[in-house]
């Protein structure tokens, strides 16, 4: 299954969810849920410029997020991560490499259900490039802000444990330039699919 059908199934699974909430669990409003994942990033490598073909690598890294719970169904989730290093390839020969740290916060809709818990998110992502190893005379916009989109769902294994599948869309964008001039407008855009434990306080 490629990843726009894992996006597919992902929501397909909240949408069922929704339907089938009639036995709610409720979470209180105050919970604080905390999970760590492994996430595997999946670039869409999408340029403006289709002489200059630049791309970065696929790649697992570490994510932890935490959920705060403002009522049963309506939460804010934190995703956070360390700095990435990825190589940075043209026309699929390596060219160097960068850091990038990309936090996230989106605003979650939990589906009340007994069993396992989907829920969906939208927000916003924050992303800081660091560590630029180029080629000389190339550089890149250092900042980037963009929406994220957010599939997921919690299933209890424990009073207060939970085992999390999530998926995410992230919109991260930058310009490259050659010489102080414009060469192309890259999009990361990544896929993230995740899965982990998770707390509740």
């Amino acid at each position: 299954m490629n990843y726009t059908g894992w996006w597919r199934a992902a929501t397909l699974a909240a949408l069922v969810g929704a339907s089938m909430g009639a036995h709610a669990q409720a979470v209180d409003a105050g919970t604080l849920l905390v999970r760590a994942r492994a996430v595997h990033l999946d670039p869409a490598n999408d340029n403006s410029n289709p002489a200059t073909p630049v791309s970065i690598n696929s790649k697992w890294l570490p994510e932890v997020d935490f959920t705060y719970f403002f009522s049963p169904n309506w939460a804010a989730e934190l995703i956070l991560t360390v700095p990435q290093k990825q190589r940075v390839s043209l026309a699929g020969a390596q060219i160097g490499t960068l850091k990038h740290l990309p936090p996230t916060l989106t605003l979650q809709y939990h589906f009340p259900m007994s069993g396992f818990k989907p829920y969906v998110g939208a927000g916003i992502n924050y992303t800081r490039f660091s560590s630029v190893n180029l080629p000389a005379g190339l550089s890149i916009d250092r900042n980037s802000w963009g929406g994220a989109l957010q599939v997921g769902v919690d299933i209890p294994v424990s009073k207060n444990m939970v085992l999390n599948f999530d998926v995410k869309k992230v919109y991260i964008r930058t310009d490259i330039q050659a010489g102080g001039a414009h060469l192309d407008r890259f999009k990361v855009d990544p896929v993230l699919i995740g899965v982990g434990l998770g707390w509740t306080f």
